[in-house]
């Protein structure tokens, strides 16, 4: 019989779907992926099938065993995380009651405005740490009781994405800490919180809300169902992983060594945090942002997210993409992001004040508001595409600064994970805007080894998530690399006008809302999305 060996972690992204191997002291041995889709519509929807996810999951492990040498044999366990928030209804017989509303679904703004103007609201946000917005389950099931009852009526069970994956492994049905105390919890005990769900006035739907499972601590085994599509062994432990974006963080470096340090993931959303104690917790004014709990005793991740990154390079690029085809040249834009370091060293910095709130839904940090997009501030007939490229860039930047700046003095030490990352030209702009060296992870796939740090504590493998930590994550973190002071300078000086404009702007973001409200048809357009 082969050895227990491997541990599998699982990442089900809005993008795509993979599963990874690893071996025992964390080293990567194969992965594999599929696309995932998702339809998004003019009302602000964007939806995607809990079958075909669970489909796609169950291929991408199948691959992985085309891949791995007696993978079924050698998993000592398999674990899953996935992208966070949204809302994913199950009915009788485990079956979807409809497709899931993603964190990108933006529907529920109305509500989220009603709710925040309650008088419980501020009690919410001291329990749960985190700020409401359209991404979350909380607010999206608060607006379906309201305006679509019927769904909750045929529900029995509201899961998150990687709940319901961990469902179709297990056949139990369950979330982890992370999500439901940001959510309807409180992240000083991990629990449920009366006052919470009272808040969202969800009372009546409690009975939606899934056991609480500690992914460290207790597994299920792999059903013979699910054995039978994935490949692997029935009965193989599985974990229940924490929320992706603590997950990636783990895995990148959030938690471990000493100084002030900082993880910001940059991909199609920008994730920022910083790991500390309970009692560590400062809870803005603005009751944005959120207080996550970490698969460690006592500690938890405070975070500002924005809600679109790399979607603003794919926006600009596509600028670009789209000009060249009209004049009968056809560039992708994975083939564009070549040329970014050439037009960012063609142009001045901090010219140009860009906000990259891209997203349909608005952003979310270090403010809430729905109607927020982007936009330049400072153009003149002087600036070409290289200078509106390099605002983009800038604009990530000083967006991450604004989120960190709300959760207290910038860090000492930043470090990045996710696509943008691998840009020597972006991370010495992320750099300079935090006045901070960076550091990047040679850990390919940093969401999926959090989830399978997880599972290497769950079945001891390592004693603590400390021990796993300094094995998995601290060996792989590369050299500081210092901010350059001439930008350091530069977006120090434009860093208030940023501030100083999104703040001024919320009545212009708020009348063009309405006119684009009193434009939009009945009729939803569906469109395939798909992320860099």
């Amino acid at each position: 019989m082969a050895s227990l060996d491997l541990i599998i972690g699982i990442d089900s992204g809005t993008s795509v779907i993979k599963s990874v191997a690893f071996d025992l002291a964390g080293r990567q041995i194969a992965s594999a992926s599929v696309q995932n889709r998702y339809c998004s519509g003019a009302d602000g929807s964007a939806t995607q099938s809990l079958d075909q996810t669970w489909q796609d999951c169950a291929a991408s492990l199948r691959n992985l065993g085309e891949k791995v040498d007696r993978l079924a044999e050698r998993t000592a366990a398999v674990a899953v995380t996935a992208q966070g928030d949204g809302t994913w209804l199950v009915g009788k017989d485990n079956t979807p009651i409809a497709d899931a509303w993603l964190w990108l679904d933006a529907r529920a703004a109305p509500t989220v405005d009603r709710l925040a103007a309650g008088p419980l609201n501020r009690a919410r946000f001291e329990a749960t740490g985190t700020g409401l917005n359209t991404c979350q389950q909380g607010s999206q099931l608060a607006h379906m009781d309201r305006h679509q009852p019927e769904l909750l009526e045929r529900a029995e069970t509201a899961l998150h994405c990687k709940d319901w994956l961990y469902l179709n492994l297990t056949g139990v049905r369950a979330t982890d800490p992370s999500e439901a105390s940001f959510t309807f919890g409180n992240f000083r005990n991990r629990q449920y919180d009366d006052t919470v769900i009272e808040a969202l006035g969800l009372e009546r739907r409690r009975n939606l809300l899934p056991e609480i499972v500690e992914g460290t601590e207790v597994t299920h085994s792999l059903s013979l169902v699910a054995a039978a599509m994935t490949g692997l062994r029935a009965g193989t432990p599985v974990s229940l992983g924490y929320v992706d974006m603590v997950m990636t963080a783990l895995g990148g470096g959030v938690y471990g060594g000493g100084g002030d340090v900082a993880c910001s993931i940059v991909g199609s959303t920008g994730v920022h945090m910083r790991a500390t104690a309970v009692a560590g917790v400062h809870l803005n004014k603005e009751g944005s942002g959120y207080v996550i709990a970490l698969p460690i005793p006592g500690m938890v991740t405070q975070v500002q997210t924005n809600m679109a990154t790399s979607l603003n390079i794919d926006w600009v690029l596509g600028l670009a993409a789209d000009v060249l085809a009209d004049a009968g040249k056809k560039v992708s834009q994975r083939e564009l992001v070549g040329s970014i370091e050439g037009w960012l060293a063609a142009s001045r910095p901090g010219q140009i004040v860009y906000h990259p709130y891209i997203s349909e839904a608005g952003e979310r940090g270090p403010f809430v508001n729905a109607n927020a997009r982007a936009g330049f501030l400072g153009l003149s007939v002087n600036h070409r595409y290289p200078d509106l490229v390099r605002a983009v860039v800038e604009g990530l930047g000083i967006a991450m600064r604004d989120c960190y700046t709300a959760m207290g003095d910038l860090p000492s030490e930043l470090r990045l994970s996710g696509g943008v990352a691998r840009s020597r030209g972006l991370r010495g702009v992320l750099s300079a805007a935090m006045n901070a060296p960076v550091r990047v992870s040679s850990r390919e796939e940093a969401g999926a080894a959090g989830a399978a740090m997880m599972a290497a504590v769950a079945i001891g493998a390592y004693p603590s998530m400390d021990a796993c930590v300094a094995e998995w994550v601290t060996p792989l973190l590369g050299p500081a690399e210092a901010p350059d002071p001439a930008l350091v300078a530069s977006y120090d000086r434009i860093f208030p006008a940023f501030v100083a404009a999104r703040q001024a702007l919320v009545p212009v973001w708020d009348a063009l809302a309405t006119a684009r409200r009193d434009a939009v048809t009945a009729a939803p357009v569906a469109s395939k999305g798909t992320l860099t």
